[in-house]
């Protein structure tokens, strides 16, 4: 399948633009973008090879892997990579048709974590790690995992019983009205 075909069958709503298509082509798989992904070594397919998927146009295998939702959007990748390929770009619109279509996860509690995440800088401006453990715990019933993990984040500061404010949350809340995310 070649990118045109990709970008058409990725995501109904939001296809790739020919200058994404354009950049992914570029791509010659030297592997730096992997090789400075602080998430890579947890990925099950690295930032390069979801890159090759893309070329190839097995969108499936990518919605398939867990690596889309490890991604930070740190954007480390393109600054690493000599094109320039914005792999976040690239798996920002899938993971939003994935949620958008509520397709099947190998991993769900991934996407419960994704979605969260969204949810806390929606309503915070940014993220508030107590409200989004919490959040995450209640929405996965998970509620007494990883406890020793949290208090120890609480000792050392991690957590916060207060949200830290933001500079003007109703610009946060524009940004997600125009993007469509719920």
């Amino acid at each position: 399948m070649n990118p045109q075909t990709f970008a058409a069958n990725q995501v109904r709503s939001t296809p790739m633009s020919a200058d994404l298509i354009s950049i992914v082509n570029q791509c010659y798989q030297c592997g730096k973008c992997s090789a400075g992904c602080p998430v890579a070594p947890d990925m099950d397919l690295l930032p390069h090879q979801l890159v090759r998927l893309a070329v190839l146009g097995d969108v499936d295998r990518i919605i398939e892997s867990k690596s889309i939702w490890l991604c930070l959007t740190c954007h480390t990748c393109g600054a690493r990579c000599p094109n320039g390929i914005d792999v976040p770009g690239l798996l920002d619109p899938i993971r939003h048709s994935v949620l958008r279509d509520k397709r099947t996860m190998t991993d769900p509690k991934v996407a419960i974590f994704h979605k969260t995440f969204m949810d806390t800088v929606k309503y915070f401006g940014r993220v508030y790690e107590l409200f989004l453990v919490g959040l995450y715990k209640f929405r996965t019933k998970t509620f007494t995992e990883d406890m020793e993990l949290g208090l120890n984040m609480f000792r050392k500061g991690k957590l916060h019983l207060l949200p830290q404010k933001t500079g003007n949350l109703s610009e946060v809340k524009q940004v997600f009205k125009k993007s469509g995310i719920r």
